[in-house]
């Protein structure tokens, strides 16, 4: 295969953006030029990495998949291949239905498609990235896998059983991704709290982000995906005193019935969850607390889901999103419960969540009107730069817009007043 351009599409999570970016360096390394989500029709080899975690996900990696396999027929296109967590668990349905693609790869495989592309894995650049997101963020992926079997969750059947990242490896890729500008690490895996366990026997979360705040260049720290089940006391400690670590945190509780939460095989119920949500808010006190809730799941009835709206009616997150259940193949609930709840009703639990969401957000907003915050600016767009809190995350969370009355700089951080609200966006302007 000569060497060309190469087009890397990625669906899915952040996690899977991390994958990429592997094989982006790998590739970059052989000589090849690469693009990332990119329209470009000079880039004659795709690979696509995949996401096959829900109905919805899996649907968008099909439709891609099928628009390149019929680029591919028409020839705009010479190779084509998956990678990913829909390649993991559907190869061979996927090889039978949609011959068009080259080759399809599970989620551990990158010395083989680096070979199939027609290069070399090299061992010295494991580990290293070129990132995609704006230089002065990227994601720092600290372990694989996970161990806790939720009911309706594929991802343990997907990759596999938790896996974390040495510390020392953590703090090099770091310092690593500091030396290329980034300012801001937003730390991901399938569960963060569970950091450390299998390689040092104990938690090992709040060390790391301490450890992470010590790299020269490194001025933010935003934490992922913490599963609430024995949350580490200390990890409250260093979100609370670290002055790097952001006061955010994003923690998936997915429900609060106990009914729901124990079908769910959470580890956690209802008067735990309303503890650790007290002891957050009471340690930090202007913490912002993004979740995920699941409706739809079996057994959750009328009344479950009425806990669920009083929940979030009473603890006011910052910031939320909301899922409708879907029924997952080869997953516990998929093997021991019915899929009871109509898709209609599911559908009108999201909406109803996410309007009671709306109205909260916006009140937390106009509270913030007057205010003076700390923003960094990840775009020019328009009239208006924009810019995000230490209170948000990137693509997921609300941003603040600055009028582009003065010159700013991208990448940089800057203090603003907050002028205008609106449910979920700010508006300052320049202190």
């Amino acid at each position: 295969m000569n060497k060309k351009k190469i087009n890397i599409v990625t669906l899915g999570c952040s996690k899977n953006l991390v994958d990429s970016e592997r094989l982006y360096k790998q590739l970059e390394a052989n000589g090849y030029s690469v693009v990332h989500d990119s329209n470009d029709t000079n880039a004659k080899v795709v690979v696509i990495n995949t996401c096959g975690f829900i109905g919805d996900a899996k649907e968008e990696s099909i439709d891609t998949i099928l628009s390149f396999a019929h680029a591919k027929v028409k020839g705009k296109i010479r190779h084509l291949f998956v990678m990913g967590c829909l390649a993991e668990r559907y190869k061979k349905d996927l090889q039978r239905e949609i011959p068009e693609v080259d080759e399809f790869f599970g989620v551990n495989n990158l010395a083989d498609i680096v070979k199939a592309i027609g290069g070399d894995l090299k061992a010295d650049l494991l580990g290293e990235r070129t990132i995609t997101t704006p230089s002065h963020y990227a994601y720092l992926k600290i372990s694989e896998g996970c161990n806790w079997g939720c009911s309706y969750c594929a991802i343990p059947l997907i990759r596999g059983r938790h896996v974390s990242v040495p510390i020392e490896d953590l703090v090099a890729e770091a310092k690593s991704l500091a030396a290329k500008g980034v300012k801001e690490l937003l730390v991901i895996a399938q569960d963060t709290t569970y950091y450390g366990l299998d390689l040092y026997g104990e938690r090992k979360l709040g060390e790391l982000l301490n450890r992470l705040s010590e790299v020269e260049g490194i001025e933010w720290i935003r934490l992922h995906y913490a599963y609430p089940t024995f949350f580490p006391d200390d990890v409250i400690a260093v979100i609370r005193d670290n002055p790097k670590v952001c006061k955010y945190l994003d923690i998936p509780f997915q429900h609060v019935s106990d009914k729901v939460l124990k079908k769910m095989r959470r580890g956690i119920g209802r008067e735990e969850t309303y503890e650790l949500i007290r002891k957050l808010k009471t340690e930090i006190p202007d913490i912002a607390i993004r979740t995920t809730l699941l409706v739809g799941h079996p057994g959750e009835d009328e009344r479950e889901f009425e806990q669920l709206v009083e929940f979030v009616k009473e603890v006011k997150f910052d910031r939320l999103g909301v899922f409708p259940y879907s029924e997952e193949e080869n997953t516990f609930s998929a093997i021991n419960f019915e899929d009871s709840v109509k898709e209609e009703t599911k559908q009108e639990r999201v909406e109803a969540i996410m309007q009671l969401q709306s109205e909260i957000a916006y009140q937390k907003n106009r509270d913030r009107i007057g205010k003076t915050m700390k923003v960094l600016v990840d775009r020019l767009e328009g009239d208006y730069y924009i810019a995000r809190s230490e209170f948000d995350s990137p693509e997921v969370d609300q941003e603040v817009l600055i009028e582009a009355d003065s010159l700013l700089k991208i990448g940089e951080f800057y203090h603003v007043e907050i002028a205008e609200a609106e449910e979920f966006d700010l508006f300052a302007k320049l202190v």
